[in-house]
Parts: structure tokens; sequence; C-alpha cells
């Protein structure tokens, strides 16, 4: 008998199909475009429905109004005397609870005597109201800038070290072991391992505690702030201003925004390894 195969015409023409990649892995692609087109239809929704008075105005403000409001607080110079304060509030408040608590959250992943005497004390202050503490680190350190540096910080601190050591936990131990066969030391086995491992849980953590660092802010400038976003949302409030007052939570939503990007920026240029 002949070795020789006969092919059908329906084999020959699959062995010319090309087949689509399916090693994708489910990466998320940007579609910038989508949230843009998000934040559009929801303020024409509602710059329709207050023209129409389908929404009340006494429950929504006009968007063409926040707008002619955000104009009069720049050429009036208030918007940077706002603005200007309640950043650097944020950003000194955060980058010391922040940074304290990715050094104490590795340290409890890595050791497990220091875990054994913090997780306890993390797990009782975690669940803390951090805004009911604000009278007392008023009471502290006064009623000027130090009790807000210290409630922001003290608030981005708790969540960033459990976001930080369940991230250190999360590594792949496989991968620790692989680097111990290999004859590694221990610093570099942390730095070249256990490190970047971590770092997508403890950015996403970062994620949390600075968005939880702007609620924060806005609560320490209503007791005894001049000037700060959360100052001028408090006086606007109380006059029952619509206009200002969304032009402040406007702006607050902004801030979320901003960070959210800098902290996706800071991942595409750590996590890179990923894709």
């Amino acid at each position: 008998m002949s070795d020789t195969t006969i092919s059908t015409p329906a084999e020959t023409a699959g062995k010319g199909r090309t087949v689509a990649f399916r090693g994708g892995g489910f990466a998320p692609k940007s579609h910038r475009w989508v949230g843009a087109a998000v934040f559009v239809f929801l303020i024409l929704i509602a710059e329709w429905g207050t023209r129409t008075g389908w929404i009340s105005s006494l429950t929504l403000p006009k968007p063409s109004d926040v707008l002619e409001t955000f104009k009069e607080l720049y050429t009036s110079g208030l918007l940077f005397k706002h603005l200007g304060p309640s950043l650097s509030r944020l950003a000194i408040g955060a980058i010391i609870g922040v940074s304290l608590g990715i050094s104490v959250g590795i340290l409890i992943g890595l050791f497990s005597y220091i875990r054994s005497g913090l997780v306890p004390l993390v797990a009782a202050i975690f669940p803390i109201p951090k805004i009911a503490l604000l009278p007392l680190f008023v009471i502290w350190f006064g009623i000027g800038e130090g009790s807000k540096y210290a409630l922001i910080a003290f608030g981005t601190f708790t969540p960033t070290v459990v976001a930080t050591y369940g991230a250190v936990d999360n590594v792949d131990r496989s991968l620790i072991r692989m680097g111990q066969s290999f004859g590694l030391s221990w610093f570099s086995i942390v730095r070249k391992i256990v490190l970047p491992g971590a770092m997508p849980g403890i950015l996403s953590g970062m994620r949390i505690s600075l968005a939880i660092a702007i609620i924060l802010l806005v609560a320490a400038e209503m007791l005894g702030a001049e000037y700060g976003i959360g100052a001028y949302i408090l006086e606007a409030g109380s006059l029952y201003d619509l206009e200002r007052l969304f032009a402040g939570v406007v702006i607050l939503s902004l801030l979320g925004v901003i960070t959210s990007g800098v902290i996706g920026l800071i991942e595409r240029r750590l996590l890179g390894w990923r894709s």
C-alpha cells in the first residue's frame, strides 16, 4: 500500500486559514473617549433637565451656571486661594501617611514578629472613623495645619498598611523558593521578587488611600480653615448657593480623577512587565 494520503478540498482550505490570537490574557484596552463621552452625556442630560424644568433648580443647578461660577473663581483669583492650601495639605498628609503605611506594611509582610505585634493593632484602629478623631487631633496638634496633616496622614496610613502586607502575602511563593534555590540573598529576593510582585496590590491600595485623603481633607478644612476647598464648600452650603457648592464638588472630583491618572501613569511605568 502507498503511504500517500489524499486531502479533501475542505482540509486543504483549512490549512491556509489564519486563526486569531487567543492569548491576550484579558488585558484591558484603553478607550479613553468612552469615559469622556459618559461625562458629556450626563452633563447634557443635567443641562436639558434643568432648562426644561424636569429637574428642579432647587435640587440641581444648571451646568452652564456652574461653569460661569468657575470663570468667576478664576478671574477673581479665589480659585487658587482655595486650591493652593488644599493641594499642599493633601500632598503633605498623603505623602506622610502613604510612605509610612508602605514601610510598615512591608515590614509586617516580611517579619513574623512584627506581624504578630502590629497586625492586631492595625486591626483595632482600622475600623475607627477617622473623621471622628478630628477633635482629638485638634487638641493634640492645634487648630492650625498640624491637625489637618495628622488627620490625612492617619487616614491614609491604615488602609495602605493593610493593602501592602496583603500584597506581600499574595506574592507567589514558588517564585521565592526558586530564588532561594538559585542562591539569591534575602535582600535580592525582596528587591527582585517580593516588591515587584506586591507592587500591583500596593498601587491599588494607594488609589483607595488617596480617595480617603480627599474626603478627610474636606472634613479637616471645614473646621478652622479660612481657605481651602472644604471651607469654600462649607461657606457655599451655609448660604445655599448651589452653583458655588457644585463648583467645589466638581473641583474635588477633578482632584480624584487627577490622582487616579497619576497612579495609572506610575502603574504603566513600574508594571510594564505584566503586559
